[in-house]
């Protein structure tokens, strides 16, 4: 009973504090005055920095944001050659020759940081579902194991295909050691939306047909991560079982780019320097881009599967990601979050100490929700 008393006690004094507090800051702060105050903040150099608050948002005086001494060496230094590249200008979203060239234009200035082969991996291409996919075998995998990681590749919903999403089949099975399928999915300018998404739910459908959801994991980022949500919806308003776990890398889950960080780390991060609102109007196609198919995190997220979501602190998408991550929560979705430090969209190219920790971390989940499956074989 004391104790009761007591907790109840404490309650009652935070709600007092609260209250005295804040009469004390009406008293000390008129409404007047805190009105005009919220209008006219001014800052002074070597003070706030903050030239303007009205309510529109904070204006900014100009600063440098120095390189992080918080991450290693190796990641420090991939943040400044990502900002030291410059982003191309996207043509208008009905301009298809100007996307064309555009597209061709990122694959060849790419192509320098394809990976080598991997001499322990085997990689097949071919059709499936009527989609050009990419099959990727480690050879030290046991011929019974039916296991399968479908992964999706990211690039803006434009580009990312071909010789790039084989790559990734590649380095997802050696990750994981496990077989990975790659969908080298359909894009615009040629095909809008919903042609990718129904390249990604052909494919899982006939992959669950074959071998059954409860060996099947579904991951992706950015546009991936987008196109691995929505593949989720869809397969479950389509009656299809879930597969036992997804990843979400960074992912684009909101075409409206409505969330805080789209705005507070435009140009901080050097992976995606700002807005790509033309190309979800490019691949939209003219749909709403509210809709759950083209922006999950405005959907039911009831029944979905257990899910690992990544961003890091300079990543266009973080906002993205952590909103995803509580709406999931809110939804009964078991999700967990795992934000680095400095880390832009898309990582650290993958030469930091960092990737290498969250590469652990993929590992370590996707693992772990394959293991009911092996503990029964």
């Amino acid at each position: 009973m004391e104790r009761a008393d007591h907790a109840s006690g404490l309650a009652m004094n935070r709600r007092g504090i609260a209250r005295f507090c804040a009469g004390l800051i009406a008293m000390l702060f008129p409404a007047g005055v805190r009105a005009a105050t919220a209008q006219s903040v001014r800052g002074t150099e070597g003070a706030t920095g903050v030239l303007r608050v009205d309510d529109h948002g904070m204006t900014l005086a100009e600063r440098t944001i120095p390189w992080p001494q918080s991450i290693s060496p190796q990641a420090r230094a991939a943040l400044q050659a990502a900002a030291r590249r410059p982003a191309p200008p996207f043509p208008d979203p009905s301009d298809s020759d100007g996307w064309r060239n555009l597209v061709a234009q990122i694959d060849r200035d790419m192509a320098a940081y394809l990976p080598k082969p991997d001499p322990t991996v085997t990689v097949v291409t071919e059709t499936l579902a009527g989609a050009t996919v990419h099959r990727a075998r480690p050879h030290a995998l046991d011929v019974a194991d039916r296991r399968l990681y479908i992964d999706i590749h990211g690039g803006g919903l434009v580009s990312g295909g071909g010789d790039f999403c084989k790559a990734g089949a590649v380095r997802e099975a050696a990750l994981h050691g496990v077989e990975v399928l790659s969908i080298d999915y359909r894009m615009p300018p040629g095909h809008r939306y919903p042609v990718a998404l129904d390249d990604c739910f052909a494919v899982y459908a006939a992959e669950v047909k074959r071998r059954g959801a409860d060996r099947i994991i579904v991951g992706g980022g950015s546009a991936g991560g987008y196109l691995t949500a929505a593949l989720m919806l869809r397969a479950r308003d389509a009656g299809l079982p879930l597969p036992r776990a997804a990843l979400l890398l960074s992912p684009r889950v909101d075409m409206t780019e409505s969330g805080d960080t789209v705005a507070t780390l435009m140009d901080i991060d050097p992976v995606l320097k700002g807005r790509l609102a033309a190309t979800a109007l490019l691949y939209a196609g003219g749909h709403d881009l509210r809709d759950p198919y083209l922006s999950p995190l405005f959907g039911d997220l009831k029944g979905l599967p257990p899910t690992l979501l990544q961003s890091g602190t300079r990543d266009l998408y973080l906002s993205n990601t952590v909103r995803m991550h509580r709406a999931l929560r809110k939804a009964g979705v078991a999700a967990q979050l795992h934000v680095f430090e400095a880390m832009p969209h898309g990582r650290f190219f993958g030469g930091a100490p960092e990737d290498a920790a969250l590469d652990q971390e993929l590992k370590a989940f996707v693992s772990a929700h394959w293991q009911p499956l092996e503990d029964s074989a």
